[in-house]
């Protein structure tokens, strides 16, 4: 009787911890996205001025930058748009987390005032700060694919560019070394690009921990800002996007985690052994987990040992000498 009330009690024990396992995995950290020109106009129907609070999926993003965004307008061929742009500029950061934009301390606080100032300055502007971790596909693969279900008879885009740092399947699209090739593209495309056409640019950031072997790697908010420069140089109408890529960014710092984890003695350059708040909420909750098995061990040994003291439910009355 007392190993089958063990055996329960082991099984609710080892449920309790998966159920908090699972749970702790169950909430992924969301990354902020931001849509913006200068040159398209608010108040067309589908294209005002909204923030969405709901928390969407990568997939979602994507298609409500080529429905609500507008992008189908004029990226796609079979569609024509009054207010037509120039290039469409989509900028893949790797850190900037949802909690980054509210909070006073945050990891980049240039790259969010940045971004503020483009937001807020522009004529149309559409937000979506919480944006869920896709779970297999990375986010230019996303908007390659969106691109082609967004525009199923034609895709009207002339020219595609890609940074090298892009994870893209698709080879057939053109990949830039640096910023400033991005510059001299645009400014010869601002003087060959015909009337109606648009360009599709996409920047894939390396990551602020990762610097290039050359050592001239730029920041997000540098790279935001020189290329929105160069195309507002260049004459050229633009609308841009932003947005972090979660699972590049979950994969990174899981891979920094175990390099410092596990080094052997060799200094790893930029790599922090600090606890974040991840770390740290992993450690209490295990611990918890760890006092709690202790305790209801000494309880059940105890409720054992109670049970296995064997007494006489009765006394014999002692005899008169």
């Amino acid at each position: 009787m007392m190993k089958m009330q063990f055996g329960v009690v082991a099984f609710l024990v080892a449920l309790s911890v998966a159920s908090l396992v699972e749970f702790g995995l169950a909430s992924p950290n969301t990354v902020p996205a931001f849509l913006w020109s200068p040159h398209l106009q608010s108040g067309n129907g589908e294209m005002d001025e909204a923030v969405n609070y709901q928390v969407m999926s990568a997939k979602d993003l994507v298609s409500s930058v080529f429905t609500r965004g507008g992008w189908s307008n004029f990226l796609c061929s079979e569609k024509k748009l009054e207010q037509p742009v120039d290039v469409a500029l989509v900028f893949i950061g790797r850190e900037l987390l949802s909690s980054d934009v509210s909070s006073i301390k945050n990891s980049d606080p240039s790259l969010v005032n940045t971004l503020n100032n483009l937001f807020t300055a522009s004529n149309f502007s559409l937000a979506f700060p919480y944006i869920a971790a896709p779970e297999e596909e990375r986010m230019e693969n996303l908007l390659l694919s969106g691109l082609k279900e967004a525009c199923p008879h034609n895709v009207g885009v002339r020219n595609i560019v890609f940074s090298e740092s892009c994870s893209v399947e698709d080879g057939t699209v053109q990949k830039l070394a640096d910023l400033q090739s991005f510059k001299d593209h645009l400014l010869a495309r601002s003087e060959t690009r015909k009337e109606g056409e648009t360009d599709l640019v996409v920047v894939c950031s390396e990551g602020s921990k990762s610097n290039s072997q050359s050592g001239h790697s730029h920041s997000e908010r540098e790279s935001i800002s020189e290329l929105v420069s160069s195309v507002e140089q260049s004459g050229s109408k633009y609308t841009a996007l932003y947005v972090s890529d979660p699972y590049w960014y979950t994969s990174y710092k899981t891979l920094q985690r175990f390099l410092a984890e596990s080094g052997t003695g060799n200094s790893t350059v930029g790599v922090t052994t600090t606890c974040d708040e991840l770390c740290k909420f992993k450690s209490s909750l295990l611990e918890g987990i760890l006092v709690g098995i202790v305790f209801l061990l000494i309880l059940i040994s105890g409720l054992c040992c109670m049970a296995g003291i064997d007494t006489p439910t009765r006394f014999e009355t002692p005899q008169d000498s």
